[in-house]
């Protein structure tokens, strides 16, 4: 019930009680003394008995209630409440809170040695799980959180080498949804509810880092001589289509090929060419 009413009335029993010893000691029959004494200690004791079923709850806290062993209920209204005095009450934080893992080094799905961690944004949901299914909640969410982490980062590579395939590094939102979904999974049963989780922080280890490195940097090559090439010959095909729709001049299949192997050449070196000029014929 509402605490103000509570806290009103054990003040009026408070002072009913002061009141009917007063008048006890006041009385002359000797039997109408004690019994109003008696009477009134009685329900001064029973006014702060009562009393102590009192209790303050601020917002973003909740009171968790058992009565000689018995989950009874949870107090979730902030401001001051009271319940059976005679009932166990509990304090237990349902404010947002962060965890964020240490740097975890483990394997990913290729063998290669990574470093990784996370940090979870949760919450309580479930209070009685919170306070029954498990010994310490938070505890619980810490050390799920690094098993899921692991198991993530074991599941999947650091970089696919396979197109398409899901990476950590290339497929940040894909895996961190995984992560979010396992972790749910994970903390359930002590009623808590994961609100965001994100990585961050994801590199190789030390030991190969620069290794991968080259290896990207490789890859970063490959990719851009490709293009060149791909652009090159576009360039070259456009050079011979526009010398014959011109009729500028007539080219057998060997001077083609000639003008082609120096038309690669030049648009694909790293270095600029150095021209030749031919003071003979085209043949010669």
């Amino acid at each position: 019930m509402g605490g103000g009413l509570a806290l009103l009335l054990g003040l009026a029993g408070l002072l009913a009680g002061a009141g009917l010893v007063v008048a006890g000691a006041v009385a002359a029959a000797t039997g109408a003394k004690v019994a109003l004494i008696a009477i009134g200690v009685l329900l001064g004791l029973a006014s702060v008995i009562a009393m102590s079923g009192l209790n303050t709850v601020a917002p973003g806290e909740a009171r968790v209630v058992q009565l000689f062993g018995r989950y009874r209920g949870t107090i979730r209204t902030d401001g001051l409440r009271w319940v059976n005095p005679l009932t166990s009450r509990e304090k237990i934080s349902t404010r947002v809170r962060n965890h964020e893992t240490a740097v975890l080094k483990v394997n990913d799905a290729y063998g290669n040695p990574i470093e990784l961690a996370a940090v979870v944004v949760w919450r309580v949901e479930d209070t009685a799980r919170a306070v029954f299914e498990v010994e310490d909640f938070t505890e619980f969410v810490e050390t799920q959180t690094e098993a899921a982490v692991r198991h993530i980062a074991i599941e999947y590579p650091y970089d696919a080498h396979e197109e398409g395939g899901l990476s950590l590094r290339g497929n940040a939102e894909e895996i961190t949804e995984k992560l979010a979904v396992e972790l749910h999974a994970r903390v359930e049963a002590a009623g808590v509810q994961i609100i965001e989780s994100r990585f961050t922080h994801l590199a190789y280890a030390p030991e190969i880092a620069s290794a991968m490195l080259q290896r990207q940097q490789a890859g970063a090559v490959v990719a851009a001589r490709k293009q060149i090439v791909e652009g090159a010959v576009g360039m070259v095909e456009l050079a011979l289509t526009r010398l014959a729709e011109e009729e500028i001049v007539d080219l057998d299949s060997e001077r083609k090929a000639a003008m082609v192997s120096n038309l690669m050449v030049v648009l694909c070196g790293d270095r600029a060419a150095q021209p030749v000029l031919n003071t003979g014929t085209l043949y010669q």
